[in-house]
């Protein structure tokens, strides 16, 4: 008897083709729920059973994952909030949440999301439970160690990474000599990681999982896109807080950190 098919609410980005394509190599279905036809096409492509909703129709969406057969389902991918926000055509059951919620970060949004779903019956489980190999691994990841101060502004960004996560703002901060440069909000990791180049180049960028987060939710993120981003704006190192964070394109990102003489560390 074939197993039911998983569901993913994919965002964009190539984590959820990365997972799309191992599952369906496992003969595992896939039942994608996608917010751009670039997407749905993408996953298509790959294997992939997509259907493709405007952001905010939570009806359809639960009505969806019913039909197709989905029992467990996951998120992964990007969905940039000030995007999300121009773009959402709410339905009746979303906008009934959405006016019931006292916080509307991030994480107090899709705790409320996961909520409604699981009232449908409907599991809803951690992108890491398919992509172990992708946790970043704790201890220096490139040839090049940080310095001394370097470590300094490691230790110290992780601890105002997690005072601003615990305040479910973001995930990701960027320092320099013990200065905070930047801090995520709305805009996500590289608006940040470039903001903080025009302040202060050379600096340390953090991520960090938010300390009271669902860990089946919006798990922190990073990879070749990123170690790009931090070229474009000097930064000079990437703290990954390890076992935490999912780690794309690690080779591919860790010969372009040693190349250009940066720094990739996983801590705790």
């Amino acid at each position: 008897m074939p197993s039911p098919p998983l569901g993913l609410i994919a965002g964009e980005g190539q984590a959820p083709l990365y997972l799309v394509q191992k599952l369906r190599a496992q003969h595992q279905p896939v039942v994608a729920v996608t917010f751009s036809k670039a997407q749905a096409e993408r996953l298509k492509s790959l294997g992939a059973h997509t259907v493709s909703l405007r952001l905010g129709q939570l009806g359809k969406l639960i009505q969806t994952f019913h039909r197709e057969g989905v029992k467990e389902l996951t998120f992964l991918g990007k969905i940039e909030k000030p995007q999300a926000l121009r773009q959402a055509v709410p339905d009746l059951r979303a906008l009934r949440l959405w006016r019931r919620l006292l916080s509307r970060n991030d994480d107090a949004l899709l705790r409320a999301v996961v909520e409604e779903l699981e009232k449908e019956g409907l599991k809803v489980v951690s992108p890491a439970e398919f992509l172990p190999e992708l946790l970043t691994p704790e201890g220096v990841l490139t040839p090049k160690r940080p310095s001394s101060r370097q470590w300094e502004d490691i230790r110290f960004g992780l601890k105002i990474a997690r005072e601003v996560g615990a305040l479910d703002i973001g995930q990701c901060v960027v320092v320099k000599d013990r200065m905070v440069v930047a801090v995520e909000a709305m805009e996500g990791t590289d608006e940040t990681i470039r903001r903080a180049g025009k302040l202060r180049p050379g600096g340390v960028v953090v991520k960090v999982m938010k300390p009271n987060q669902d860990p089946r939710l919006d798990l922190p993120a990073a990879g070749l896109h990123t170690l790009k981003t931090m070229i474009e704006a000097k930064a000079r190192v990437l703290a990954l807080e390890a076992g935490r964070t999912l780690f794309f394109e690690r080779e591919a990102a860790l010969e372009l950190a040693r190349k250009q003489d940066l720094i990739v560390v996983g801590v705790k």
